[in-house]
């Protein structure tokens, strides 16, 4: 009998580490979300893989509205993530989600321009001068909508006048297919200036601009919802991502990227 139950055991020792194994769940969630998550949310991929091996975390980074097009039109995602709240709207009006949308970190835009300055531009007030090579994100794209809610409002500031946003859209030689390319432009003399989220000047490549901050009371918050959609093949694996985000961990890496945290 001893010899019984000892053989047992040992079978018992030798078979619960794999039995543990695949119990534990494994596969890969794909992730689509606006380019100026970039950074932040790579951090948050890599904390969800070392915190669950076997988890794999795949991303899709564009501008929200090409996402939300590419979800409208059937591609294969577990989470969408936007820079704004109407393409999250576009995608709950065409019945893709699961659940609600949540709002996990705000932004706010800002003015740009190479550390060199070739157009000297010393205020907001020269992005309207004659010869300045303006960039901007498309107007479809939530970065180059903001920029020219921003103008908008300038426009309606003394000091700017009511043509400013003309004069400024004027100087624009290029629409970007997301906010990066804006700042990469502007990062390589490309451009003289352009508008991008505060964001997008965290890190290394604030080096090689310059920021000017929009007051406040002109600036635009952008909201930016997470959500999971309905045709996730990963359910639970989105859950876990759009948790993370939520979390205290996810917002502290937020907040380190230069976003607004939420409180929950």
């Amino acid at each position: 009998m001893r010899r019984a139950a000892a053989a047992l055991l040992t079978i018992v020792a030798l078979v619960a580490p794999g039995l543990a194994a695949a119990a534990r769940p494994t596969g890969t969630v794909v992730v689509f979300a606006a380019t100026s998550l970039t950074d932040a949310f790579q951090e948050i991929g890599k904390a969800l893989e070392r915190d669950h091996p076997g988890w794999r975390v795949r991303f899709n980074f564009a501008a929200s509205n090409q996402l939300a097009l590419q979800i409208e039109n059937g591609a294969q995602a577990d989470v969408f993530a936007s820079a704004d709240q109407p393409w999250m709207d576009f995608i709950a009006q065409h019945d893709r989600l699961t659940g609600n949308a949540e709002v996990f970190a705000r932004n706010r835009m800002v003015a740009i321009v190479p550390r060199t300055n070739p157009a000297r531009i010393s205020s907001l007030h020269d992005f309207g001068k004659r010869g300045v090579k303006l960039v901007l994100a498309g107007e479809a794209v939530p970065a180059g909508k903001y920029a020219r809610q921003v103008l908008r409002n300038l426009s309606r500031q003394p000091g700017y006048g009511q043509d400013f946003a003309r004069r400024v859209l004027g100087n624009m030689v290029s629409e970007e297919e997301n906010v990066r390319a804006v700042v990469t432009k502007v990062q390589l003399g490309e451009a003289d200036a352009g508008f991008c989220y505060v964001s997008d000047t965290v890190g290394l490549v604030a080096r090689d601009l310059r920021m000017f901050p929009i007051p406040d009371s002109l600036d635009v918050t952008a909201d930016d919802p997470i959500a999971v959609l309905k045709a996730a093949p990963a359910p639970a694996l989105a859950r876990a991502f759009m948790e993370r985000v939520l979390s205290p961990e996810g917002q502290r890496i937020l907040a380190r990227a230069g976003f607004i945290p939420v409180a929950r």
